[in-house]
This record gives structure tokens, C-alpha cells and sequence, in this order.
């Protein structure tokens, strides 16, 4: 069996994860770069917004323009441009130039991602091809959790800089391995005269209006915002139209066809909505200690670590086990549904007095759930392809749906918080006021009172009004945690409810690619 493309598809793994972790690292070491550079909160969070922008149009792109220019050249010309632009980053001289940066950084992550599942299901024979899957599946689960010690590595023990250095060596090796390893195709540039440039167009309309809806919404106070109402509109007008493109090109960018297909129907919502419920394992963990306990990303490594290494045991041994004929993928599905379910009802009970010990068991659950479901899910989704030339299509639809999942992530996340966490707070507020009134009027939290006094008349000090008011903002964080983790689990419930109702049973690849000979 030859190995060279084994390597070369080890490169795109290397290449994909460090895709990853541009995204997931620059997030959590956000503060650390934002002072780093010089900019305040609010230019800030475009970071986010640009890069995820980015990445939707370049995940939705990558299949079509690699089978013009052959996977090999544009895997190469992928990687040169997505290092030479995060290396740019951290020497930016104003926005402008850092925030085409970010985009750009984005869009050639995006490009990066969706080969790496084409090149496995091309690479992998159908008994390894689980394997495959499993390293796709690294990117989605293993990269999001290591990246918080990746971050504190960088941040907290060396430079904020090493945070757009990292590439530079990940990006070299990866290079060499697809250069060494991935068979150079000869270009079809026949392909570029049906290229769906208008399907391009608005695929780029409705990325940018949505992602930037759901990123920037709550902090432009939604409709209130001319710029929100306009790229609203925008993405109402582009949304239906893209469908209507799609369904009459001769080659589009997304086989939206391939949704009559039940399994691959179920495969779509399934992976949407399961990225937007692993916020439970990775984001509201690392938001409680941050908030609540002060950690920093150098104290968060040891739960995030944890995840990251429990994952990486469980895919490949997931691809073993869902590659025995009796074994029917979507009880595996249920049982990883079942443990992602378990941990965010433990994590539910969170308290003020809980620190990373208190997480590791429900963090194990969640490591160990992810990938039984993550992996059955890629099973079920693959094996609908019936025909190769269907393979590109639908590798854009599915990463266009995980690239489009983390933005509605952040948003349910933030709808979650000013909705939970405004009515705790004020819950709160009320039971302190009502036990202790006299108290908080004398330090002056009431309107219209007089200066800050203590009951015998002496000023307080600014310090006792300040550790009150952390206090409550602390258990308005813990209560909204604990809602949010319920809310998730009601996600978990509901997802389970569909794996009973769409998908139909599926057999491991080798029997399913046999069966279609």
C-alpha cells in the first residue's frame, strides 16, 4: 500500500487543525491581543465577526476552485496565503489593514478545512475510511478544546505575538507533507467556464449579512441599527435566491439536491445543532472560570486538556468500533447523546464554590459523548454519496454548516445570557434589597440617596460597595451558567427526538462501498 498520500493527507490534518486554532486561540487570547495591538473592545469583536465571515465563503468555495486548479496546487497556495497573512497580523499599522488581514486569514482557513474530508474519502481505502472521518473529526472536537492550553501557552508563558507565530512552523510541515505526498492531478480549467459565479456572489451576500447579524446584533442593539436592518434585508433577498441558483446550475457550489436523501438530510441538522450544543463542553466551562473564579488561560489548560486528550483516544477508537457490521451507528449516536446530556444536567448544579476539580468528571462525559455521536454522524453523512463527483458538493454544504453553526452558537449564547442573566439580576438585586435595606441604602445603590454611610453614620469605604456588587454579579453569572447548561440539554433532548425520527440504519463503508459495486 503506498504512503505517500497518507502523508500528504497528514499534511492538510496538520494545516486544518492549525486553521483551528487561528480561530479558537486568537478568541480565547482576545484580550491579550486587543491590548497588545492597541484597540478597544468594540473594533475588537470584528475580529471574530471577519474571520468567521471568511471562513463560510471560503468553505463554500474550496470544493469547486480545487478541482479546477487540482487539490495539491490549491491545497499549497492555501497554506502559503493563510501563513503569510496571520504572520502580517501582529505588525498591522491601523484597523483597515488588521481587519482585511482577518478576513482574508478566514477565508483561506476556509479553504483549508473542507479538503481535508475530500482528500480522506479520496485517500482512505473503504476499510480505513472511518479513519479518515476521524481525523476530520479532530478539527471539530479535538482543536476547540486544546486550544485554551495552546492560548495560555503563548500568552501567558511567552508572547501574545506567538499567537499568529505559531503558524509559521505548522504551516512549513504541513506544506512539505501535501508537496511530498499529495498526487499532482492534472487542473480541469474547463471548470472555470461553469463556475457558479452567481451562485459566489450571493453565497458571499449572505455570509456577511448573517454572520455579522448574529456576531454584531446584540452589540449594535439590533433593529435599533440601520446597519443590522440593511444586511436583514440583504440576507432575506440573498437567501432564497441562492437555493433558486443552486437548484438550475449545471455545477453549483452546493448539491442542494442532496437533501431528498434522508440520512444526509439528517446529517446537516444534526451536525448544526450538536456544534451549537458542544458550547456546553467547551465555552461555558472556560466562561465560568474565567468570570466567576478570575482563572486565567494559563489555569484553564488542566479541564481543557482533559477533553482534548480523552477525544483523541475516543475517535480512532470510535472508527473501530462503528466499523463492526452490528453495530448500528445511530445507537452510538444516542449513547454519545445520552453522555452529552448527563454532563450538562451535572454541570446544571454549578455553585459559586465549584473550580476546575469540581468539572472534570462532567467534562469527562462530554469527551467521551462528542465523539461517539460526531463520529456516527460523519458515518451517516458519507456513506449517502453514491456517486464521487457528488463528494465536493457535499463537503461544502457540510462545513458551510459547521463554518455557519458558530456564529448562531455566539448568538444563542449571548441571547442566553441578557435574557437569563438580566432577570436573575434583577431577582437577586430584589432579595438583597428586600433583607437588606437599610443596609444597601446607606451605601447609596438607591437613586436618590444620600452619600455612601455605615448605621453609625460613618462614611463607608468604596471597597465594601465593590465586593458587594462583585458578589451578585458573580451568582448572576453561576445562575445564567446553570440555565444555559439546562438550555443545551433541552438542544440534546430535541436532537435525540430527531435521531429517532430521520435517519435509517447504515452499515460501515467497507459493506456500503461493496454493495454499491
Amino acid at each position: 500500500m503506498p504512503i505517500k498520500p497518507y502523508v500528504g493527507l497528514a499534511g492538510i490534518l496538520i494545516a486544518a487543525i492549525t486553521v483551528e486554532f487561528n480561530d479558537q486561540v486568537t478568541a480565547i487570547a482576545l484580550v491579550d491581543i486587543r491590548g497588545g495591538l492597541g484597540i478597544s473592545s468594540d473594533p475588537g469583536s470584528w475580529l471574530d465577526s471577519l474571520y468567521a465571515t471568511g471562513q463560510v465563503i471560503g468553505m463554500g468555495l474550496a470544493p469547486s476552485l480545487a478541482l479546477a486548479f487540482s487539490i495539491r496546487r490549491f491545497v499549497l497556495a492555501a497554506f502559503m496565503l493563510c501563513m503569510s497573512v496571520t504572520l502580517l497580523m501582529p505588525f498591522c499599522p491601523n484597523l483597515t489593514l488588521l481587519f482585511t488581514l482577518r478576513f482574508v486569514q478566514g477565508l483561506s482557513g476556509g479553504f483549508i478545512i473542507p479538503l481535508l474530508l475530500v482528500t480522506g474519502l479520496r485517500v482512505m481505502t473503504p476499510q480505513t475510511r472511518l479513519f479518515a472521518l476521524a481525523g476530520y473529526a479532530l478539527t471539530a472536537t479535538f482543536a476547540p478544546n486544546i486550544s485554551a492550553t495552546v492560548a495560555a501557552l503563548w500568552t501567558d508563558a511567552l508572547n501574545w505575538r506567538f499567537v499568529f507565530f505559531q503558524d509559521l512552523p505548522l504551516f512549513s510541515l504541513a506544506a512539505v507533507l501535501a508537496w511530498y505526498g499529495l498526487p499532482q492531478d492534472p487542473p480541469q480549467y474547463a471548470r472555470l467556464k461553469k463556475f457558479d459565479g452567481v451562485g459566489a456572489v450571493l453565497l458571499t451576500c449572505i455570509a456577511v449579512s448573517f454572520v455579522t447579524v448574529l456576531e454584531q446584533g446584540d452589540r449594535l442593539d439590533w433593529f435599533n441599527s440601520k446597519l443590522i436592518c440593511v444586511l436583514l434585508l440583504i440576507l432575506v433577498l440573498a437567501l432564497p435566491l441562492f437555493i433558486w441558483n443552486e437548484l438550475r446550475q449545471e455545477m453549483p457550489l452546493f448539491g442542494i439536491r442532496l437533501l431528498r436523501r434522508r440520512n444526509f438530510a439528517y446529517a446537516l441538522i444534526a451536525l448544526f445543532t450538536f456544534l451549537i450544543i458542544s458550547q456546553s463542553g467547551s465555552t461555558l466551562p472556560i466562561s465560568f472560570l474565567q468570570q466567576v473564579q478570575g482563572f486565567r488561560p494559563a489555569q484553564l489548560y488542566p479541564i481543557t486538556l482533559e477533553v482534548a486528550l480523552l477525544e483523541l483516544i475516543m475517535l480512532p477508537l470510535m472508527a473501530v468500533v462503528l466499523n463492526i457490521a452490528w453495530v448500528d451507528a445511530r445507537v452510538v449516536s444516542f449513547i454519545g447523546l445520552a453522555c452529552i446530556l448527563a454532563a450538562d444536567i451535572g454541570d446544571s448544579n454549578i455553585t459559586s464554590f465549584w473550580i476546575d476539580d469540581s468539572l472534570f468528571f462532567w467534562q469527562g462525559l462530554q469527551a467521551v459523548g462528542q465523539p461517539m455521536f460526531i463520529m456516527a454522524l460523519l458515518m451517516i453523512a458519507t456513506n449517502t454519496i453514491k456517486d464521487p463527483k457528488e463528494g465536493p458538493f457535499a463537503s461544502a454544504m457540510i462545513n458551510s454548516a459547521r463554518a455557519l453553526a458558530e456564529p448562531v452558537a455566539v448568538w444563542v449564547t449571548q441571547l442566553i445570557v441578557r435574557w437569563r442573566g438580566g432577570l436573575h439580576y434583577n431577582r437577586v438585586v430584589d432579595q438583597i434589597g428586600q433583607s437588606r435595606y437599610r443596609v444597601i441604602q446607606a451605601q447609596g445603590l438607591l437613586p436618590g440617596n444620600p452619600p455612601p454611610l455605615l448605621p453609625n453614620g460613618q462614611p463607608r469605604s468604596p471597597g465594601a460597595l465593590n465586593g458587594l456588587m462583585t458578589a451578585v454579579q458573580a451568582q448572576v453569572t453561576v445562575l445564567t451558567l446553570s440555565d444555559a447548561f439546562l438550555i443545551f440539554g433541552s438542544l440534546t433532548i430535541l436532537l435525540m427526538v430527531v435521531l429517532f425520527l430521520v435517519p435509517v440504519r447504515t452499515y460501515p463503508p467497507r459493506i456500503v462501498m461493496a454493495q454499491k459495486k
